[in-house]
C-alpha cells in the first residue's frame, strides 16, 4: 500500500532549520562565497515560508561522502545546507564555488520545499563565468536556449552570486523532473 503524498505544510518552518544549516563553510574562508536570492510565487511575490536546500561538490569537483554535516566545526565541507525564507522570500549559503563533476559546469543542486507543492522542486545553480563550460554540460544542453538563462546566477560582487528562483509564471525557473 502506497501513502499518498501531501502538500507541504508550514510545519517544515519549525522543524527542519537548524543553527549554522545555511553556513557550509565561514565567511572568513578565502574561497568562500555567498549565494542569495529570493523564492517568488507566479506573481512575482515573495514566498515567505519556503525551504531552500542545497547539495554540491567541494571546490575541486569531490562530492563529500563523510557521515554528518549538521554539525561544523569552521572546517568541514559537508556539501549540504538548508536555509527557511524570510519574510521577503529571502534565503542565503555561505559556501565554496563547486568545481565541476565529470564533463559538465560547475553547478549547485537546489531544492525549495513550499507551500502547495506536493514534492519538493529540484533545479541548478549555475555560474556566470563558466560560459565556456555551460557549453559542453549534458544537463544544460537539454534545456530549450530561451529557458537556460534561469539556471544561471547573477554575480553581484567578487564573492557574490543572487539566484532568484520563480515557482511559476513568465520567469518560471526550469525544474528537473526525477
Amino acid at each position: 500500500m502506497t501513502t499518498p503524498s501531501q502538500t507541504v505544510g508550514p510545519f517544515f518552518g519549525y522543524g527542519l532549520p537548524y543553527e549554522g544549516g545555511s553556513e557550509l563553510v565561514p565567511g572568513w574562508r578565502p574561497d568562500a562565497i555567498r549565494v542569495r536570492g529570493r523564492v517568488l510565487d507566479g506573481a512575482g511575490e515573495p514566498v515567505p515560508d519556503a525551504l531552500v536546500e542545497i547539495w554540491q561538490a567541494d571546490g575541486s569537483g569531490e562530492i563529500p561522502r563523510r557521515p554528518g554535516g549538521l554539525v561544523r566545526a569552521g572546517h568541514d565541507f559537508s556539501g549540504f545546507g538548508r536555509c527557511p525564507t524570510d519574510a521577503a522570500g529571502g534565503y542565503w549559503f555561505g559556501t565554496v564555488k563547486p568545481g565541476p563533476v565529470g564533463e559538465g559546469a560547475p553547478y549547485i543542486a537546489v531544492l525549495v520545499f513550499a507551500r502547495g507543492l506536493l514534492k519538493p522542486v529540484f533545479t541548478r545553480l549555475y555560474f556566470p563565468e563558466d560560459g565556456a563550460a555551460h557549453g559542453t554540460d549534458p544537463l544544460l544542453a537539454e534545456v530549450p536556449a530561451e529557458r537556460r538563462a534561469t539556471l544561471i546566477a547573477e554575480r553581484e560582487g567578487e564573492r557574490e552570486y543572487r539566484f532568484d528562483i520563480h515557482l511559476q509564471g513568465e520567469r518560471e525557473t526550469v525544474f528537473l523532473g526525477f
